[in-house]
């Protein structure tokens, strides 16, 4: 067997679209996967893919993101959904339940599975240890949410504090193998996308991330273990995590009002956010007529990584895409399922054409 016209490291969204895509193309592709399943963090998350329904709104959420990159996830998107429809990602829900956002939501194990037969299968605990010669490459290995010490040197001191909230091989592969190649770095390697979770001794399972989040900082006082308070700014929240991140031991105190526990976040209410991480486990104190819930944060995914220009190209013969392609969220929230799925397929593209 000769060499493959592709390689792809990472099968989660963007590895596997990068995949598809290089197959529909006509392109032997092979995908190397750490993990022992597909799927990456996607197959862990809500599933929600969107975009921001202004463009000048993507900007200033996300303001110290590139312009190039963003505006390719903002036009490219809806056509890319289309596109995973086609290729059978099953729907669960259109639109996103937020006036600012448009998307669609899928079930993530059926996503997958149609991601997987269309990039032509997996070859699951395979990593790509070093770029081959002469075959252009992918990097799709989820950034570096699962390494304390990268964290520890862009993100955080409280590191070894964090809650992980994806999976645990998204250990900075892509970033190491982009760099050795001369690639730089992204601005962003400080920020990332996580929630607060319910505090130790909550017991939390990779089931347990999406429906567990307490999001809800922006109708309760948030305060650390010193007692100061932090006011949240961001409607993703998105801020208070990052705060939070860099606390003692990377917690939090919510104290909820009565008044508040009736408020709606999307599909939930407070209440019912507090009473999951009761039922969790989670230290939850009554303290008068107000609930107080221990949270921690914990970390999705990192906002930082490699820098790759309008194409996904990263350096010769190196393209990037997901986690791995930083410097496109960077300053607030936008998904990052968009931009794996929008990269992910350019990348694929530009590196078959540079060939």
């Amino acid at each position: 067997m000769g060499s493959p016209d592709l390689v792809v490291a990472g099968a989660g969204m963007a590895g596997l679209c990068a995949a598809a895509e290089g197959r529909a193309r006509g392109a032997e592709v092979v995908v190397h996967e750490k993990g022992d399943r597909a799927g990456g963090a996607m197959l862990l998350s809500s599933g929600v893919v969107w975009r921001h329904r202004d463009f000048a709104a993507f900007r200033a959420e996300c303001p110290g993101g590139q312009p190039e990159l963003q505006r390719l996830v903002f036009d490219r998107l809806d056509a890319d959904l289309a596109w995973l429809e086609e290729l059978g990602g099953p729907v669960r829900e259109r639109g996103t339940a937020n006036p600012r956002t448009t998307g669609v939501r899928f079930d993530t194990t059926g996503l997958t599975a149609a991601l997987v037969r269309a990039a032509g299968g997996v070859r699951c605990g395979d990593p790509l240890r070093a770029l081959p010669d002469g075959v252009p490459v992918v990097l799709a290995t989820g950034g570096f949410a699962a390494s304390r010490a990268l964290v520890r040197e862009h993100v955080t001191p409280e590191a070894d504090a964090l809650l992980l909230r994806s999976t645990p091989w998204s250990e900075g592969d892509g970033l190491r193998l982009a760099t050795g190649a001369g690639a730089r770095k992204s601005a962003g390697l400080a920020e990332f996308y996580g929630r607060a979770m319910p505090a130790p001794p909550a017991r939390i399972g990779e089931r347990d991330f999406v429906p567990l989040a307490q999001l809800y900082a922006r109708h309760v006082t948030v305060t650390n273990a010193r007692g100061e308070r932090y006011t949240a700014t961001t409607w993703s929240e998105i801020d208070v995590v990052q705060w939070m991140a860099r606390q003692p031991g990377a917690r939090a105190s919510y104290r909820v009002e009565p008044d508040a526990l009736d408020a709606r976040v999307r599909d939930r209410t407070v209440a019912d956010m507090v009473a999951a991480a009761e039922r969790a486990g989670a230290p939850v104190a009554r303290d008068g007529d107000a609930v107080v819930v221990e949270v921690r944060a914990a970390i999705t995914t990192t906002l930082g990584g490699i820098r790759v220009d309008a194409r996904g190209r990263a350096a010769p013969g190196v393209w990037a895409a997901g986690a791995d392609a930083g410097g496109i969220a960077t300053g607030g929230s936008a998904s990052g399922l968009a931009a794996a799925l929008v990269l992910g397929r350019l990348a694929a593209e530009s590196a078959l054409e540079a060939r």
